[in-house]
């Protein structure tokens, strides 16, 4: 009797297995595998949709889609890239080394997790389901503006419910991500030892449970005004679309900077490994960190300089976004210091570091440029807005993904990923992506306004060139889909010290010395 008892109770305490051990995950590896795998799919999703834009506009005239169509893709992809494919991307890494880095077992709310987790493929089915309703997906833009976005046939309120699950999603993750950091650190582990990945995360977790809630007010602002006779936003009932424009851009704005925050922690792990030294000026990058999340808050304006705000307003928010520009001036000086007279070697990881470094700064001065209020005047609504935030967010946050999913892919999968085919795709990416997105300044110096599918002859050319390089780096992401799924099931196994000659230091050097500060108790002299 007691045997069976027994040999019932092993049954049941057997790890799941198959499709029920992803569904039932708790453990924080495998959610965070999860997060990445589904980020992946989005973004060959979202991607699929920019190259039917770029196909369309590769020539003047209408050749592929029609207008309405084209305004259905420019706003799906971008809201599947922006929720879809880069927030969970670092959800995932969230998961897989926050609880590594810090000492602590797992998760602080594993269950939680599953969750937050399962919702996500749940919205992203509903939001890609509208596109076969009835009238087609949403075409107001990714930033849902009315009276615009109320057009939107019988697929709006799915649009709506859609966003607020991946808020809800968001801010699950966000919760538990605070909870681990601030209460499973190892003996000894104080804030100010945490690797800057930990610290990104933690600035970046406080911001998302501060503004999701905004959007979703937004939203259902939004979803009344158009089913329930409200008039928050309507006009003729004493409402103001411009004000949904302030609801939206204080999400908006620091939700760019939820975008890239991780990435900045990521950047400063990896940098320090290549260059076989420890981070230049730790204190002073959380600092900085802290001071961006912060001045995130106050700049949403500059994203509006158009709408006749009072001149007192435009002055404000152009000195505020300029000071953004300080912290980040510091980021980028300490990831050069670090390099500096380092004993450099160029793996696949160090290259797209070094691409982000250079790029992104790139992004950051167009960002500058925009942030003058009487030439954001002339900028404004033109591709050299689509230039500019491309330039943060594709050779920014999508590079330090790729640049992270080099580096970790030994550790995740015990399996060395193939260098070669590596370095292929970094150059194909960076060739591709600067061939897509640097002419686009030109355009919209030029004048060409974005989200049109039509265009004048004089700017052809540069859609042309802009196209090309669409595919050229949309297809050689095909190449890193490869390289993943082939490092996961063979290739070089890979030692305890994965980086020959930073013997392990990939997860000490964004930490300051000493390396026994793990300690329970003082050293007893």
């Amino acid at each position: 009797m007691s045997t069976a008892t027994h040999v019932h109770v092993e049954h049941h305490d057997a790890p799941p297995r198959g499709i029920w051990r992803w569904l039932s995950a708790t453990n924080h590896k495998d959610i965070g595998t999860l997060y990445l795998v589904f980020s992946l799919i989005m973004f060959l999703i979202g991607g699929c949709m920019a190259l039917i834009i770029r196909a369309e506009l590769f020539q003047p005239g209408l050749q592929f889609v029609t207008p309405q169509f084209f305004n259905q893709m420019t706003t799906m992809h971008a809201l599947v890239m922006v929720f879809g494919a880069v927030m969970p991307a670092f959800t995932g890494l969230a998961n897989w080394l926050i609880p590594m880095m810090i000492g602590a077992p797992d998760m602080a709310l594993p269950r939680m997790n599953n969750w937050s987790f399962w919702i996500l493929p749940f919205a992203f089915t509903l939001l890609l389901s509208t596109l076969f309703m009835q009238g087609g997906g949403p075409a107001g833009g990714w930033t849902l503006y009315p009276p615009l976005v109320l057009q939107t046939g019988n697929a709006f309120p799915f649009v709506i419910l859609s966003v607020h699950m991946m808020g809800i999603s968001s801010i699950m993750g966000a919760i538990n991500v605070i909870a681990t950091i601030l209460n499973m650190r190892a003996p000894g582990m104080t804030l100010m030892k945490m690797p800057l990945f930990v610290w990104t995360w933690l600035i970046t977790a406080y911001l998302l449970i501060a503004v999701m809630p905004v959007l979703a007010g937004g939203v259902t602002m939004l979803l009344t005004d158009k089913f329930f006779g409200t008039s928050f936003f309507n006009a003729a009932g004493g409402g103001d679309p411009v004000m949904f424009q302030h609801i939206f851009w204080f999400f908006g704005h620091p939700e760019v900077y939820i975008m890239i925050l991780p990435a900045f922690g990521v950047i400063s792990m990896i940098i320090p490994t290549f260059a076989r030294k420890p981070l230049f000026g730790y204190s002073s990058m959380v600092y900085a960190t802290a001071s961006i999340a912060f001045l995130s808050f106050i700049v949403w304006g500059h994203h509006m300089f158009t709408v006749g705000m009072p001149l007192a307003g435009e002055l404000f928010f152009m000195y505020a976004t300029m000071i953004i520009a300080v912290p980040t001036g510091v980021k980028v000086f300490n990831w050069v210091s670090t390099m500096w007279k380092g004993s450099m070697t160029f793996e696949t990881p160090m290259l797209f570091a070094i691409a982000f470094v250079i790029l992104f700064t790139i992004g950051g001065f167009s960002g500058l440029m925009l942030a003058i209020a009487p030439a954001d005047f002339q900028y404004q609504d033109t591709y050299f807005v689509v230039a500019h935030f491309h330039y943060v967010l594709v050779t920014g946050a999508v590079f330090s993904l790729m640049a992270a999913a080099y580096y970790w892919l030994p550790k995740w999968t015990g399996h060395m990923y193939d260098e070669k085919l590596g370095k292929i795709h970094f150059w194909l990416s960076v060739i591709g992506v600067n061939i897509l997105f640097f002419p686009q300044h030109f355009l919209g110096l030029a004048g060409m306004p974005r989200r049109i599918p039509d265009y004048a002859l004089q700017f052809a050319e540069f859609n042309a060139l802009s196209s090309i390089g669409a595919y050229i780096y949309g297809f050689s992401q095909l190449l890193f889909v490869y390289i993943v799924i082939k490092t996961i099931r063979s290739g070089e196994k890979a030692t305890d010290q994965v980086w020959e000659g930073a013997r392990g230091l990939e997860w000490t050097l964004s930490s300051p010395p000493p390396y026994h500060s793990f300690t329970t108790a003082p050293e007893v002299h």
